[in-house]
């Protein structure tokens, strides 16, 4: 008895230690204490003489040596200056690093914008001044010669002489809500992903801008509650689906004339200009010209003197066509790169620059993921690619014949590099789905030279937990599809344990990937911790499988996607260890449109669902987005009927939790409201949460660990 007695308590005494060594996660340490958080190298600049790198430390911008890892210099510290600067949210160098541009106090906007008060330090005189005292200004861009500096202030261009400190206007009929000047309008920022809408030519004796005639667009009005008599009110232009976008033009301003003229492409009605970008000639700028169903894209050189444009290279595609900022011109003025899909994967060209192809960079069944730069002085490309598995990113150098392919990234998982300007040295940035990013810089032979951040302390914590592990099986359709499982600790295969499945699921995203996934995947540890499997499967219409696995969804957004993530759930209940009468769903934007989707098409197999920010009908979504992928309602009625969770809301069974922040410029509050409305018509119970003045990210004050505090309880509760 007394061995038997000791035999059982070693057992528990070992059992007990393993979860001991496991330490329990909360919502707290996630979203409060931000216990979990990586590391990272913010400000990191490569210096020009290839020697040295720069980087953002104690608000001053220190210079290190490359080799040795030695502190060299404080290039400018914001606390002891003349003039304290508080915080350095960024800087930049002119190109001959003479002139730093420092900005600071910067508020966000949209997604992408945001306005700052703006310094210029000059490190020859070693004095400091401020570029505009009144206000907070947008985009604020060096010009090659490093003697201007311009940028925007409500819906106007200025530029400032670093020299005498005079500032001149560009343009002097930027209005609120009627004319923006070299700035994106909301839709193209949010859906061509760029905010800046002016360019220094090479010489810096040129400006290009878009210009923007939002007059005739219709208005959208956010209220936010902010403890006065009444709420207030935020109206901004915001185009939906099959009505009006801005009207869009080029212009470029010739800085010692004071005049502009406009680029000649041709009829801009109901289309669009995604990208504008000089060419290595200061007399010829490249603007992209795109009709409004996106797939048909022209690009155009045009003369900066007269405005006249020359047709270079056009590509239609019978779904639609990603704009990227790949295009780049190479010094030598011989030609470009560019990237396309006209392969059936998204793949790397060089042209010469009448618009004709001179070789294929890269091939194969493939995506390309990235495009890094051209080395000329070594005739080499680099670029970020897919090829070795849809789960991994891996770095590759290529000739410019298309030959000598090598890779640069030794590890699996994923990978990406930021290169020096001479192409010799470059910071490897490497992370997994169990393994947070490293830092490291490397040189042109692969030999490691300085190690930046490792994140060592996170990677050993992450060690007490279970691993994330990738699968994939095939659905009826006989399509192959990949997922990754987190299981709990103490998993055992004779037990039977809820699912919650994450969601995103929109066109060319992905969720399983060999990549390191943030606070999110503590919170799954967390659940995980609690009993629960976390399964995260990548449907139909998602990226890195080439253009027909992405496209399939063409007009038809959400059929497919929610078909894999049905089958899906029914495979993974299919598994002795799971329970298949507890199998729940969450997802945020696209994927809280999925999850909708999912709990009530699905009402047979998802038990409960959490939408956080969804679309529930693509009509009320913006012009650009949605018909890219569905064209107009007036073209595509069944498309929208069809695939709108909105229409399916007596098909609700289980447990619902619907969130939205009300101040959302991006999916509208608009979207939740009708749903509830829906539901309660058709006399259906669900939870709901709003937050009042958040956005589309739901955060600040509390906001996020209130959020996730919610969505714990209601998966303990229901799932």
């Amino acid at each position: 008895m007394n061995l038997r007695y000791i035999i059982l308590s070693l057992l528990v005494l070992v059992a007990y230690s393993g979860l001991k060594a496991q330490d329990a996660i909360s919502v707290e340490d996630i979203w409060r204490d931000y216990k979990f958080t990586a590391k990272r190298v913010p400000g990191f600049n490569f210096l020009k003489d290839g020697k040295h790198f720069t980087k953002l430390e104690n608000n001053s911008v220190v210079k290190y040596d490359l080799i040795s890892g030695e502190k060299v210099d404080i290039l400018f510290d914001g606390d002891n200056n003349g003039t304290s600067i508080s915080n350095i949210d960024s800087y930049a160098f002119s190109k001959d690093e003479q002139y730093m541009l420092i900005q600071t106090d910067v508020e966000s906007i949209y997604r992408r914008s945001s306005k700052g008060f703006t310094y210029v330090f000059d490190s020859k005189s070693n004095t400091l001044s401020s570029l505009f005292d009144d206000d907070k200004i947008m985009s604020p861009t060096l010009s090659p010669d490093g003697k201007y500096i311009a940028y925007a202030w409500q819906n106007d261009l200025y530029y400032y002489s670093i020299d005498s400190g005079e500032t001149l206007p560009i343009t002097d009929d930027g209005q609120t809500n009627e004319l923006i000047n070299g700035i994106c309008d909301w839709v193209y920022e949010e859906e061509f992903s760029f905010t800046k809408a002016f360019f220094w030519s090479p010489d810096s004796k040129r400006i290009a801008y878009i210009k923007f005639d939002e007059s005739e667009v219709e208005e959208f009005t956010m209220t936010n509650y902010k403890g006065g008599l009444y709420p207030e009110y935020v109206t901004f232009k915001y185009p939906k689906v099959g009505a009006k976008n801005a009207e869009v033009s080029t212009h470029i301003y010739e800085l010692s004339t004071d005049k502009s003229v406009i680029a000649d492409v041709g009829t801009l009605d109901d289309m669009y200009i995604p990208r504008i970008k000089w060419t290595q000639n200061p007399e010829q700028l490249c603007v992209f010209k795109m009709n409004r169903h996106q797939n048909h894209l022209q690009l155009f050189t045009v003369n900066a003197t007269s405005g006249k444009s020359s047709l270079i290279l056009e590509e239609k595609n019978k779904y639609y066509i990603d704009i990227t900022d790949d295009l780049t011109f190479l010094e030598s003025g011989d030609g470009f790169i560019w990237s396309s899909e006209k392969s059936g994967y998204n793949h790397l060209y060089y042209y010469n620059m009448k618009g004709e192809q001179q070789t294929a960079l890269t091939s194969g069944e493939y995506d390309v993921t990235g495009f890094y730069g051209i080395d000329e002085k070594n005739k080499k490309v680099y670029y970020q690619a897919a090829d070795v598995s849809p789960l991994e990113r891996h770095v590759y150098e290529v000739g410019l014949n298309g030959k000598n392919k090598r890779s640069l990234t030794p590890k699996s998982g994923t990978n990406n590099a930021q290169f020096s300007s001479t192409f010799d040295y470059f910071t490897w940035t490497h992370s997994t789905i169990d393994h947070p990013a490293t830092y490291d810089i490397t040189d042109r032979k692969l030999r490691p030279v300085r190690s930046l951040e490792k994140n060592v302390s996170l990677s050993q914590t992450n060690q007490s937990y279970p691993a994330a592990q990738f699968f994939n099986f095939k659905t009826s359709s006989q399509v192959e599809l990949n997922g990754f499982m987190i299981k709990p600790a103490d998993f055992d295969e004779a037990k039977q344990y809820p699912v919650l499945m994450y969601v995103y699921g929109g066109p060319g995203s992905q969720t399983v990937t060999d990549s390191w996934k943030g606070q999110n995947y503590w919170w799954f540890q967390m659940l995980a911790q609690k009993g629960y499997i976390i399964v995260s499967v990548d449907n139909r219409g998602t990226g890195a499988r080439g253009e027909e696995f992405k496209k399939v969804t063409y007009l038809t957004l959400g059929k497919y996607e929610t078909e894999d993530q049905i089958e899906a759930a029914k495979y993974l209940g299919s598994l002795p260890y799971i329970d298949d009468s507890r199998i729940g769903i969450f997802g945020w934007s696209y994927g809280g449109f999925m999850s909708s989707h999912c709990i009530l098409q699905g009402n047979d197999v998802f038990d409960s669902a959490i939408a956080v920010a969804p679309v529930t009908n693509w009509k009320w979504y913006d012009t650009i987005y949605t018909e890219r992928f569905m064209r107009t309602e007036h073209e595509n009625e069944d498309g929208y009927t069809t695939n709108s969770p909105i229409y399916y809301a007596d098909q609700l069974k289980g447990d619902l939790l619907l969130v939205h922040g009300n101040a959302d410029d991006n999916v509208h509050f608009q979207n939740s409201a009708e749903m509830a409305a829906a539901l309660i018509k058709a006399n259906k119970q669900f939870d709901t949460y709003f937050y009042p003045n958040r956005n589309h990210g739901i955060y600040g004050d509390n906001a996020r660990l209130h959020l996730y505090t919610k969505m714990t309880n209601f998966i303990l509760e229901n799932l």
